[in-house]
């Protein structure tokens, strides 16, 4: 018999200390009055900290990213100009002076069609900028040239990317691409 009344006195203290710390645990939960000499308890003193955290990472959280996307977008702008200038070398030098059709009439270039052709391409201006397209011809010696084989066709663009962040001064950056192809035909 003494062994089965230990088990039970066991059993019995390890039930009441699992009852205790159910009890200790529930009344976390609930709200507490303010002991009297003012302190409560230290979790309670925390409850607006992760919102303050929120409210201070966010905006700078923000700004990075717009500033991220801004500079992609001046990326993509850039690209889009070289690739462009590189376009309307590759048409300029294509269509030289020589230039005849099946028919036999002329087919040339003028820098003032390259100038047209150029902004014709088709790429998207995602950041509704200006594009300014300069055609020239140059000797390879580095004198003026014409449009004839062996010289040199120069188009340079001149992009105005406008800054449109917010809380930034309302300004622009000045990209500019040039590309110099031989014409060879």
């Amino acid at each position: 018999m003494d062994f089965k009344d230990a088990i039970r006195r066991q059993a019995n203290g390890a039930g009441r200390g699992c009852a205790a710390r159910l009890r200790a645990l529930l009344r976390r939960g609930r709200p507490q009055a303010a002991a009297e000499d003012g302190s409560r308890d230290a979790a309670r003193g925390e409850d607006g900290q992760a919102l303050i955290e929120t409210a201070v990472s966010l905006p700078v959280l923000f700004a990075l990213l717009f500033c991220f996307m801004e500079l992609c977008l001046a990326f993509y702008s850039y690209d889009m100009i070289s690739e462009s200038a590189r376009e309307g070398t590759r048409y300029a030098m294509l269509l030289s002076s020589t230039c005849t059709n099946s028919s036999g009439a002329s087919c040339t270039a003028t820098a003032a069609q390259v100038n047209t052709y150029v902004p014709g391409l088709g790429w998207p201006n995602l950041a509704c900028g200006t594009m300014t397209v300069s055609t020239t011809y140059k000797t390879p010696a580095g004198g003026v040239g014409t449009n004839i084989v062996s010289d040199f066709v120069v188009v340079q663009i001149t992009y105005v990317f406008p800054i449109t962040m917010p809380f930034v001064p309302k300004n622009s950056i000045t990209l500019k691409s040039t590309s110099q192809m031989p014409i060879i035909q």
